[in-house]
Protein backbone atom coordinates (compact mmCIF):
# COMPACT_ATOMS: atom_id res chain seq x y z
CA UNK A 1 0.00 0.00 0.00
CA UNK A 2 1.39 3.38 -0.89
CA UNK A 3 1.91 6.03 1.81
CA UNK A 4 3.62 9.05 -0.77
CA UNK A 5 2.22 12.17 0.39
CA UNK A 6 0.53 14.35 -2.91
CA UNK A 7 -0.23 17.55 -2.83
CA UNK A 8 -3.07 18.56 -5.73
CA UNK A 9 -3.33 22.37 -7.21
CA UNK A 10 -6.69 22.08 -9.27
CA UNK A 11 -8.97 25.65 -9.54
CA UNK A 12 -11.89 23.06 -10.68
CA UNK A 13 -13.16 21.60 -7.23
CA UNK A 14 -14.90 19.10 -9.34
CA UNK A 15 -12.28 17.68 -10.79
CA UNK A 16 -9.74 18.21 -7.77
CA UNK A 17 -12.20 15.93 -5.32
CA UNK A 18 -12.82 13.25 -8.19
CA UNK A 19 -8.34 13.03 -8.18
CA UNK A 20 -8.25 13.03 -4.37
CA UNK A 21 -10.48 10.49 -3.50
CA UNK A 22 -8.95 8.21 -6.70
CA UNK A 23 -5.55 8.28 -5.02
CA UNK A 24 -6.70 7.91 -1.20
CA UNK A 25 -8.45 4.89 -2.65
CA UNK A 26 -4.93 3.62 -3.24
CA UNK A 27 -3.43 4.20 0.01
CA UNK A 28 -1.90 8.21 -0.88
CA UNK A 29 -2.05 10.70 1.50
CA UNK A 30 -3.72 13.54 -0.10
CA UNK A 31 -4.30 17.34 0.17
CA UNK A 32 -5.74 19.85 -2.02
CA UNK A 33 -5.63 23.31 -2.92
CA UNK A 34 -7.61 25.34 -5.33
CA UNK A 35 -4.87 28.06 -6.27
CA UNK A 36 -1.23 28.19 -7.47
CA UNK A 37 -1.06 30.57 -4.37
CA UNK A 38 -2.00 28.47 -1.68
CA UNK A 39 -0.30 25.68 -3.39
CA UNK A 40 2.85 27.21 -2.55
CA UNK A 41 2.07 28.20 0.84
CA UNK A 42 1.74 24.69 1.65
CA UNK A 43 4.83 24.04 0.05
CA UNK A 44 6.81 26.33 3.18
CA UNK A 45 4.77 24.72 5.53
CA UNK A 46 4.86 20.86 4.30
CA UNK A 47 7.01 18.72 2.53
CA UNK A 48 4.94 16.19 -0.55
CA UNK A 49 6.50 13.82 -2.13
CA UNK A 50 4.37 14.23 -5.07
CA UNK A 51 2.72 18.11 -6.08
CA UNK A 52 -0.09 17.41 -8.67
CA UNK A 53 -1.00 20.91 -10.41
CA UNK A 54 -2.87 22.25 -13.30
CA UNK A 55 -0.82 24.38 -15.64
CA UNK A 56 -3.46 27.21 -16.02
CA UNK A 57 -4.36 28.81 -12.92
CA UNK A 58 -5.13 32.82 -12.17
CA UNK A 59 -2.94 34.52 -10.37
CA UNK A 60 0.02 31.98 -10.00
CA UNK A 61 0.07 29.22 -12.57
CA UNK A 62 1.37 25.74 -12.80
CA UNK A 63 5.01 26.87 -14.31
CA UNK A 64 5.53 29.12 -11.04
CA UNK A 65 4.38 26.47 -8.71
CA UNK A 66 7.28 24.26 -10.78
CA UNK A 67 9.68 27.16 -10.27
CA UNK A 68 9.30 26.82 -6.73
CA UNK A 69 9.38 23.14 -6.34
CA UNK A 70 12.62 23.32 -8.53
CA UNK A 71 14.53 26.00 -6.39
CA UNK A 72 13.37 24.69 -2.81
CA UNK A 73 12.25 21.26 -2.68
CA UNK A 74 13.85 19.37 -5.41
CA UNK A 75 13.10 15.97 -4.11
CA UNK A 76 9.55 16.81 -5.12
CA UNK A 77 8.19 15.21 -7.82
CA UNK A 78 5.83 17.65 -10.19
CA UNK A 79 3.38 16.44 -12.33
CA UNK A 80 1.36 19.08 -14.65
CA UNK A 81 -2.57 19.41 -15.63
CA UNK A 82 -3.57 20.75 -19.07
CA UNK A 83 -6.02 20.99 -21.60
CA UNK A 84 -5.32 20.11 -24.99
CA UNK A 85 -4.68 23.88 -26.50
CA UNK A 86 -2.11 23.85 -23.48
CA UNK A 87 0.28 21.49 -24.60
CA UNK A 88 3.17 23.79 -25.62
CA UNK A 89 2.96 25.12 -22.07
CA UNK A 90 3.30 21.68 -20.86
CA UNK A 91 6.61 20.61 -22.84
CA UNK A 92 7.68 24.10 -21.66
CA UNK A 93 7.14 22.72 -18.27
CA UNK A 94 9.22 19.45 -18.82
CA UNK A 95 12.14 21.03 -19.85
CA UNK A 96 12.32 23.41 -16.95
CA UNK A 97 11.93 19.84 -14.61
CA UNK A 98 8.54 18.27 -14.31
CA UNK A 99 8.19 14.74 -14.54
CA UNK A 100 5.49 14.25 -16.84
CA UNK A 101 1.96 15.88 -17.99
CA UNK A 102 -1.39 14.50 -18.32
CA UNK A 103 -3.97 16.44 -20.83
CA UNK A 104 -7.55 16.66 -19.14
CA UNK A 105 -10.07 14.73 -18.52
CA UNK A 106 -7.10 12.94 -16.97
CA UNK A 107 -7.93 9.04 -17.11
CA UNK A 108 -7.40 7.27 -13.27
CA UNK A 109 -5.23 4.44 -15.05
CA UNK A 110 -3.41 6.70 -16.65
CA UNK A 111 -2.79 8.81 -13.71
CA UNK A 112 -1.80 5.96 -11.34
CA UNK A 113 0.96 4.63 -14.08
CA UNK A 114 2.65 7.86 -14.36
CA UNK A 115 2.98 8.13 -10.31
CA UNK A 116 4.11 4.75 -10.20
CA UNK A 117 6.67 5.29 -12.61
CA UNK A 118 7.56 8.95 -11.13
CA UNK A 119 8.29 7.45 -7.62
CA UNK A 120 10.06 4.16 -9.14
CA UNK A 121 12.35 6.84 -10.66
CA UNK A 122 13.13 8.70 -7.19
CA UNK A 123 13.31 5.55 -5.22
CA UNK A 124 15.77 4.25 -7.39
CA UNK A 125 17.70 7.32 -8.04
CA UNK A 126 17.71 7.92 -4.12
CA UNK A 127 19.19 4.25 -3.91
CA UNK A 128 21.89 5.07 -6.30
CA UNK A 129 22.54 7.84 -4.54
CA UNK A 130 22.90 6.18 -1.10
CA UNK A 131 25.12 3.51 -2.76
CA UNK A 132 27.44 6.37 -4.04
CA UNK A 133 27.90 7.89 -0.58
CA UNK A 134 28.33 4.14 1.43
CA UNK A 135 30.73 3.37 -1.81
CA UNK A 136 33.01 6.91 -0.83
CA UNK A 137 32.59 6.20 3.01
CA UNK A 138 33.99 2.75 2.90
CA UNK A 139 35.84 1.75 0.19
CA UNK A 140 36.66 4.94 -2.19
CA UNK A 141 35.46 5.77 -5.78
CA UNK A 142 36.00 3.83 -8.92
CA UNK A 143 39.89 2.92 -9.58
CA UNK A 144 40.49 4.67 -5.82
CA UNK A 145 41.19 2.33 -3.48
CA UNK A 146 41.20 2.61 0.40
CA UNK A 147 39.64 2.63 3.85
CA UNK A 148 42.59 3.98 5.81
CA UNK A 149 41.94 7.37 7.83
CA UNK A 150 43.82 9.70 5.22
CA UNK A 151 41.68 8.16 2.23
CA UNK A 152 38.49 8.50 3.73
CA UNK A 153 39.72 12.21 3.92
CA UNK A 154 40.51 12.60 0.59
CA UNK A 155 36.92 10.86 -0.47
CA UNK A 156 35.73 13.22 1.97
CA UNK A 157 37.43 16.05 0.04
CA UNK A 158 36.58 15.14 -3.59
CA UNK A 159 32.77 14.36 -2.95
CA UNK A 160 32.65 18.26 -1.20
CA UNK A 161 34.51 19.91 -4.55
CA UNK A 162 33.06 17.51 -7.30
CA UNK A 163 30.05 20.11 -8.00
CA UNK A 164 31.74 23.00 -7.26
CA UNK A 165 33.55 24.88 -10.43
CA UNK A 166 36.29 25.89 -8.08
CA UNK A 167 39.78 24.59 -9.42
CA UNK A 168 41.44 22.52 -7.22
CA UNK A 169 45.50 21.45 -7.04
CA UNK A 170 46.49 17.62 -6.18
CA UNK A 171 49.60 17.00 -4.69
CA UNK A 172 51.14 13.76 -4.03
CA UNK A 173 54.76 11.61 -5.12
CA UNK A 174 54.30 9.84 -8.18
CA UNK A 175 52.61 6.98 -8.80
CA UNK A 176 50.24 7.88 -5.71
CA UNK A 177 46.52 8.45 -8.30
CA UNK A 178 46.04 11.67 -8.98
CA UNK A 179 44.97 11.78 -12.28
CA UNK A 180 42.56 8.89 -10.79
CA UNK A 181 41.58 11.78 -8.22
CA UNK A 182 40.89 14.53 -11.03
CA UNK A 183 39.07 12.25 -13.15
CA UNK A 184 36.82 11.00 -10.04
CA UNK A 185 36.04 14.65 -9.26
CA UNK A 186 35.28 15.07 -13.08
CA UNK A 187 32.68 11.63 -12.63
CA UNK A 188 30.95 12.95 -9.36
CA UNK A 189 30.46 16.37 -10.98
CA UNK A 190 27.51 18.22 -12.95
CA UNK A 191 30.38 18.40 -15.87
CA UNK A 192 30.28 14.60 -16.25
CA UNK A 193 28.67 14.26 -19.68
CA UNK A 194 31.29 17.11 -20.70
CA UNK A 195 34.97 16.14 -21.70
CA UNK A 196 37.39 14.91 -19.63
CA UNK A 197 41.11 15.80 -21.14
CA UNK A 198 44.25 15.07 -19.47
CA UNK A 199 47.56 16.88 -20.24
CA UNK A 200 50.30 15.76 -19.38
CA UNK A 201 53.06 18.61 -19.58
CA UNK A 202 56.15 17.17 -18.34
CA UNK A 203 55.80 14.89 -21.30
CA UNK A 204 55.26 17.24 -24.07
CA UNK A 205 58.64 19.21 -25.70
CA UNK A 206 57.93 23.13 -24.42
CA UNK A 207 57.90 24.01 -27.76
CA UNK A 208 55.02 22.29 -28.77
CA UNK A 209 53.31 22.46 -25.33
CA UNK A 210 51.62 25.78 -26.19
CA UNK A 211 49.86 24.41 -29.62
CA UNK A 212 49.14 21.36 -27.72
CA UNK A 213 47.22 23.68 -24.78
CA UNK A 214 45.89 26.36 -26.91
CA UNK A 215 45.78 24.78 -30.64
CA UNK A 216 47.42 27.16 -33.45
CA UNK A 217 45.85 28.88 -36.64
CA UNK A 218 47.01 28.01 -40.30
CA UNK A 219 50.20 29.05 -41.41
CA UNK A 220 51.71 29.99 -37.77
CA UNK A 221 54.43 28.54 -37.83
CA UNK A 222 56.65 26.28 -40.09
CA UNK A 223 54.30 22.87 -40.43
CA UNK A 224 51.27 24.73 -39.60
CA UNK A 225 49.38 23.46 -42.37
CA UNK A 226 45.48 23.62 -40.89
CA UNK A 227 43.86 25.13 -37.78
CA UNK A 228 44.44 22.88 -34.92
CA UNK A 229 42.15 23.04 -32.06
CA UNK A 230 43.96 22.92 -28.70
CA UNK A 231 43.31 21.34 -25.29
CA UNK A 232 41.37 23.69 -23.80
CA UNK A 233 38.77 24.40 -26.83
CA UNK A 234 38.66 19.90 -26.66
CA UNK A 235 37.78 20.19 -22.69
CA UNK A 236 34.94 22.86 -23.73
CA UNK A 237 31.47 21.97 -21.10
CA UNK A 238 34.26 19.60 -18.74
CA UNK A 239 37.08 19.14 -17.15
CA UNK A 240 40.95 19.93 -18.49
CA UNK A 241 43.89 17.69 -16.73
CA UNK A 242 47.10 19.34 -16.25
CA UNK A 243 49.48 16.84 -14.84
CA UNK A 244 53.12 17.90 -14.22
CA UNK A 245 51.98 21.42 -13.78
CA UNK A 246 55.53 22.42 -12.73
CA UNK A 247 57.31 21.65 -15.58
CA UNK A 248 55.02 24.28 -17.59
CA UNK A 249 57.47 27.09 -18.79
CA UNK A 250 57.26 30.65 -17.47
CA UNK A 251 55.88 32.33 -20.88
CA UNK A 252 52.85 29.19 -20.89
CA UNK A 253 52.39 30.03 -16.89
CA UNK A 254 51.67 33.44 -17.80
CA UNK A 255 48.77 32.48 -20.67
CA UNK A 256 47.56 29.86 -18.01
CA UNK A 257 47.18 32.16 -15.80
CA UNK A 258 44.94 34.47 -18.07
CA UNK A 259 42.63 31.45 -18.73
CA UNK A 260 42.28 31.11 -15.29
CA UNK A 261 40.92 34.89 -15.08
CA UNK A 262 38.91 35.60 -18.10
CA UNK A 263 38.37 31.70 -19.41
CA UNK A 264 39.65 33.41 -22.99
CA UNK A 265 42.86 32.91 -24.73
CA UNK A 266 44.30 33.19 -28.37
CA UNK A 267 45.07 30.21 -31.09
CA UNK A 268 49.13 30.50 -31.44
CA UNK A 269 49.19 32.41 -34.25
CA UNK A 270 45.79 34.15 -34.10
CA UNK A 271 44.36 37.21 -32.60
CA UNK A 272 40.61 36.31 -31.61
CA UNK A 273 39.68 35.98 -28.66
CA UNK A 274 38.23 32.11 -27.40
CA UNK A 275 36.06 32.05 -24.74
CA UNK A 276 36.06 28.36 -23.19
CA UNK A 277 33.93 26.97 -19.94
CA UNK A 278 36.21 24.40 -18.46
CA UNK A 279 36.88 23.27 -14.96
CA UNK A 280 41.19 23.02 -14.20
CA UNK A 281 42.20 20.53 -12.26
CA UNK A 282 46.37 20.44 -11.57
CA UNK A 283 48.56 18.27 -10.40
CA UNK A 284 52.52 17.79 -8.91
CA UNK A 285 54.38 15.86 -7.28
CA UNK A 286 56.68 18.72 -6.03
CA UNK A 287 56.48 21.28 -3.37
CA UNK A 288 55.10 24.01 -5.31
CA UNK A 289 55.73 26.60 -2.50
CA UNK A 290 59.67 25.51 -2.86
CA UNK A 291 59.21 26.31 -6.47
CA UNK A 292 57.77 29.87 -6.26
CA UNK A 293 60.01 30.52 -3.85
CA UNK A 294 63.27 29.69 -6.22
CA UNK A 295 61.45 31.70 -8.60
CA UNK A 296 60.44 28.57 -11.44
CA UNK A 297 56.77 29.32 -10.59
CA UNK A 298 54.65 32.23 -10.82
CA UNK A 299 53.26 33.34 -7.22
CA UNK A 300 49.98 34.53 -8.60
CA UNK A 301 49.71 31.48 -10.64
CA UNK A 302 49.98 28.68 -7.55
CA UNK A 303 47.87 30.79 -5.40
CA UNK A 304 45.08 30.68 -8.28
CA UNK A 305 45.84 27.05 -8.75
CA UNK A 306 45.77 26.16 -5.24
CA UNK A 307 42.38 27.21 -4.37
CA UNK A 308 41.73 23.48 -3.15
CA UNK A 309 44.41 21.48 -2.37
CA UNK A 310 44.26 17.90 -2.25
CA UNK A 311 46.87 15.90 -0.72
CA UNK A 312 47.32 12.32 -1.83
CA UNK A 313 49.27 10.01 0.73
CA UNK A 314 52.49 7.97 -0.21
CA UNK A 315 51.37 3.92 0.03
CA UNK A 316 53.87 3.67 2.91
CA UNK A 317 51.60 5.95 4.82
CA UNK A 318 48.81 3.74 4.36
CA UNK A 319 50.06 0.55 4.64
CA UNK A 320 46.34 -1.05 5.67
CA UNK A 321 44.68 -0.25 2.40
CA UNK A 322 47.08 -2.72 0.50
CA UNK A 323 45.48 -5.95 0.96
CA UNK A 324 42.18 -4.32 -0.06
CA UNK A 325 44.35 -3.04 -3.32
CA UNK A 326 46.01 -6.06 -3.83
CA UNK A 327 42.12 -7.85 -3.79
CA UNK A 328 40.84 -4.81 -6.32
CA UNK A 329 44.23 -5.52 -8.64
CA UNK A 330 44.18 -9.43 -8.26
CA UNK A 331 39.94 -9.30 -9.52
CA UNK A 332 40.75 -7.14 -12.35
CA UNK A 333 44.01 -9.00 -13.85
CA UNK A 334 42.54 -12.02 -13.02
CA UNK A 335 39.77 -11.23 -15.36
CA UNK A 336 41.82 -9.27 -18.22
CA UNK A 337 44.22 -12.11 -18.43
CA UNK A 338 41.90 -15.02 -17.81
CA UNK A 339 43.79 -16.51 -15.11
CA UNK A 340 42.08 -18.72 -12.60
CA UNK A 341 43.52 -17.07 -9.24
CA UNK A 342 41.54 -17.11 -6.55
CA UNK A 343 43.96 -15.31 -3.81
CA UNK A 344 46.75 -14.51 -2.01
CA UNK A 345 48.91 -16.67 0.79
CA UNK A 346 49.47 -15.30 3.80
CA UNK A 347 53.09 -15.38 3.31
CA UNK A 348 52.83 -13.42 -0.10
CA UNK A 349 50.72 -11.22 1.58
CA UNK A 350 53.41 -10.78 4.64
CA UNK A 351 56.53 -10.19 1.92
CA UNK A 352 53.90 -7.28 0.41
CA UNK A 353 53.06 -5.26 2.92
CA UNK A 354 56.57 -5.50 4.50
CA UNK A 355 58.06 -3.51 0.88
CA UNK A 356 58.02 0.56 0.94
CA UNK A 357 56.70 0.79 -2.08
CA UNK A 358 58.46 3.97 -3.17
CA UNK A 359 56.64 3.97 -7.07
CA UNK A 360 53.33 4.08 -4.57
CA UNK A 361 50.18 2.63 -6.06
CA UNK A 362 51.50 2.23 -9.50
CA UNK A 363 54.21 -0.07 -8.17
CA UNK A 364 51.79 -2.46 -6.83
CA UNK A 365 49.60 -2.49 -9.55
CA UNK A 366 52.46 -3.56 -11.73
CA UNK A 367 54.00 -5.91 -9.58
CA UNK A 368 50.02 -7.92 -9.03
CA UNK A 369 49.91 -7.62 -12.61
CA UNK A 370 53.26 -9.64 -13.22
CA UNK A 371 52.32 -12.14 -10.25
CA UNK A 372 48.84 -12.81 -12.06
CA UNK A 373 50.45 -13.44 -15.28
CA UNK A 374 53.45 -15.83 -13.85
CA UNK A 375 51.90 -17.49 -11.84
CA UNK A 376 51.59 -21.22 -11.68
CA UNK A 377 49.15 -22.26 -9.15
CA UNK A 378 45.32 -21.09 -8.13
CA UNK A 379 46.88 -18.89 -5.79
CA UNK A 380 49.34 -16.39 -5.53
CA UNK A 381 52.09 -17.52 -2.97
CA UNK A 382 55.47 -16.24 -1.92
CA UNK A 383 57.27 -17.63 -4.77
CA UNK A 384 55.18 -15.38 -7.07
CA UNK A 385 56.47 -12.32 -5.25
CA UNK A 386 59.60 -10.60 -7.27
CA UNK A 387 63.06 -11.09 -5.90
CA UNK A 388 63.82 -7.45 -4.86
CA UNK A 389 60.31 -7.41 -2.25
CA UNK A 390 61.31 -10.83 -1.13
CA UNK A 391 64.98 -9.66 -0.35
CA UNK A 392 66.38 -12.91 -1.67
CA UNK A 393 68.58 -11.09 -4.39
CA UNK A 394 72.28 -9.80 -3.64
CA UNK A 395 72.06 -5.95 -2.61
CA UNK A 396 73.70 -3.28 -5.29
CA UNK A 397 77.27 -3.06 -4.40
CA UNK A 398 79.96 -0.63 -5.97
CA UNK A 399 83.68 -0.92 -5.01
CA UNK A 400 84.89 -0.54 -1.30
CA UNK A 401 81.32 0.59 -0.36
CA UNK A 402 80.81 -1.60 2.24
CA UNK A 403 84.78 -1.43 3.41
CA UNK A 404 83.78 2.26 3.25
CA UNK A 405 85.34 4.56 6.10
CA UNK A 406 84.05 7.85 6.26
CA UNK A 407 87.15 10.49 7.16
CA UNK A 408 87.58 12.33 10.06
CA UNK A 409 87.12 15.53 7.43
CA UNK A 410 83.67 13.81 6.73
CA UNK A 411 81.94 13.40 3.45
CA UNK A 412 79.58 14.77 0.40
CA UNK A 413 76.24 12.68 1.10
CA UNK A 414 74.25 14.63 -1.61
CA UNK A 415 76.93 14.40 -4.02
CA UNK A 416 77.60 10.76 -3.24
CA UNK A 417 73.79 10.21 -3.08
CA UNK A 418 74.14 12.07 -6.68
CA UNK A 419 76.72 10.38 -8.29
CA UNK A 420 75.48 6.83 -7.65
CA UNK A 421 72.16 7.57 -8.89
CA UNK A 422 73.15 8.81 -11.81
CA UNK A 423 75.51 5.93 -12.40
CA UNK A 424 72.27 3.58 -11.84
CA UNK A 425 70.12 5.30 -14.34
CA UNK A 426 73.21 5.16 -16.97
CA UNK A 427 73.63 1.68 -16.39
CA UNK A 428 69.92 0.68 -16.65
CA UNK A 429 69.72 3.15 -19.83
CA UNK A 430 72.58 1.45 -21.34
CA UNK A 431 71.46 -1.87 -20.67
CA UNK A 432 67.86 -1.59 -22.49
CA UNK A 433 69.72 0.27 -25.01
CA UNK A 434 67.93 4.07 -24.16
CA UNK A 435 64.53 2.57 -24.09
CA UNK A 436 63.38 5.01 -21.45
CA UNK A 437 60.12 2.97 -20.24
CA UNK A 438 62.18 -0.30 -20.21
CA UNK A 439 65.04 2.11 -18.16
CA UNK A 440 61.90 3.10 -15.72
CA UNK A 441 60.57 -0.73 -15.51
CA UNK A 442 64.34 -1.76 -14.41
CA UNK A 443 64.81 0.95 -11.98
CA UNK A 444 61.30 0.54 -10.52
CA UNK A 445 60.03 4.31 -11.16
CA UNK A 446 57.74 5.69 -13.83
CA UNK A 447 59.24 7.14 -17.27
CA UNK A 448 58.05 10.80 -16.53
CA UNK A 449 60.40 10.41 -12.79
CA UNK A 450 63.42 9.14 -14.73
CA UNK A 451 63.45 11.96 -17.02
CA UNK A 452 63.08 13.93 -14.21
CA UNK A 453 66.54 12.65 -13.14
CA UNK A 454 68.06 12.68 -16.65
CA UNK A 455 67.22 16.53 -16.74
CA UNK A 456 68.25 16.94 -13.12
CA UNK A 457 71.85 15.02 -13.99
CA UNK A 458 72.13 15.97 -17.06
CA UNK A 459 71.60 12.99 -18.63
CA UNK A 460 71.41 13.28 -22.47
CA UNK A 461 70.63 10.30 -24.92
CA UNK A 462 73.35 9.77 -27.21
CA UNK A 463 72.85 10.87 -30.77
CA UNK A 464 72.42 7.74 -33.25
CA UNK A 465 74.58 7.29 -36.17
Amino acid sequence: MANESILIIEDNPTEAEILQDLLQQEGYHVETVYDGEAGIGQLEENFYDVVITDLAMPKVSGIEVLDYIVEHTPETICIILTGHGSIKGAVEAIKKGAYDYLTKPVRGDEILLVLEKALETRRLRRENEYLRRKLWQEWGYGEIVGKSEAMRRVFSLIEKVADTDSTVLILGESGTGKELVARAIHQASSRCQGPFIPVNCGAIPEELLESELFGHEKGAFTGAIKTRLGRFELAHGGTIFLDEISEMSPKLQVKLLRVLQEHSFERVGGTRSIKVDIRVIAATNRDLEKEVREGRFREDLYYRLNVIPIVLPPLRERKEDIPLLIEHFLERFSRQKRREISGITDEAMEFLMKHDWPGNVRELENVIERMVILATGERLTAEDVPEYIRGKIDKIRFDGFYDLEIPEEGINLPALVSEFEKRLILKALDKTGWIKNRAAKLLNINRTTLIEKMKKQKIMTPQRS
